[in-house]
């Protein structure tokens, strides 16, 4: 219950599938939780159902790709202390494209929410942590990070680059005992995911070791252990949530 007890949590993309997953997650083991995402009647519906279950969240709408915004979502964070735990976990998904057809706009979007947004948070985020010598930063990348899929060009580049964000930011702020770790889910049920008994629904199953998509709380679950103090020791790493996909 008290995993992050009085920890200031910031999590972007939060108000729908695994970044509600884990700011909820993150609100039940203690922390404040300051919930970012365009999506406001959404986000502020999400920060609500936590405050009614005892928790404490508090939403600001925020489109990762504007500096501004991002400084507004950090601002409000630092209203209640330094911030220990940033989850950088928003995301642009297209419909999917191989390099021929994806778009200079679709490039253009997936660069500026999916690797930029990332970037920005960390900048405002770091120099607090910096200063307490602490802190515990996640960025969501996905299977797509780490192996190819069809017809994702935009996207699966993006994610490959998160994770050499994450690597290159846990080399430079490790001496500052700030740990700087990615998560890459597998297929994981959430509202745009396909329909159980399609092509595409079968063939996720057909790619993991435990022949179940996951569930967007199982992502929640690994994020609050990288935020906590019992992954103290754990930093530039990359963790599968993936039911083994990753291993085929």
């Amino acid at each position: 219950m008290n995993r992050l007890k009085d920890k200031i949590a910031i999590v972007t993309g939060a108000a729908n599938g695994i970044g509600r997953a884990i700011a909820e997650a993150f609100a039940g083991a203690g922390a404040q939780v300051i919930l970012a995402d365009l999506d406001e009647s959404a986000g502020r519906a999400v920060a609500g159902e936590i405050e009614k279950t005892g928790g404490r969240a508090t939403f600001v709408p925020c489109d990762v790709s504007s500096e501004k915004q991002v400084q507004d979502v950090v601002n409000t964070a630092a209203g209640f202390g330094p911030v220990n735990i940033l989850c950088n976990n928003a995301a642009y998904i297209a419909n999917w494209h191989n390099v021929v057809e994806a778009s200079d706009e679709e490039w253009d979007r997936s660069y500026r929410v999916s690797l930029r947004g990332a970037s920005l948070f960390m900048k405002y985020v770091l120099p607090m942590m910096t200063s307490k010598q602490a802190g515990s930063i996640i960025n969501i990348s996905s299977v797509q990070g780490m192996v190819a899929a069809r017809q994702s060009a935009a996207y699966t580049a993006m994610k490959h680059a998160l994770i050499g964000l994450t690597r290159n930011a846990a080399y430079d702020y490790g001496p500052s005992n700030i740990r700087v770790n990615a998560l890459c889910p597998g297929p994981i049920r959430v509202r745009y995911s396909p329909a159980p008994g399609t092509e595409l629904h079968t063939r996720q199953i057909n790619k993991t070791f435990l022949g179940r998509t996951g569930e967007p709380s199982e992502v929640a679950a690994a994020a609050v252990f990288l935020a906590s103090d019992e992954a103290s020791y754990i930093t530039g790493a990359v963790l599968p949530v993936d039911g083994g996909w990753t291993c085929m």
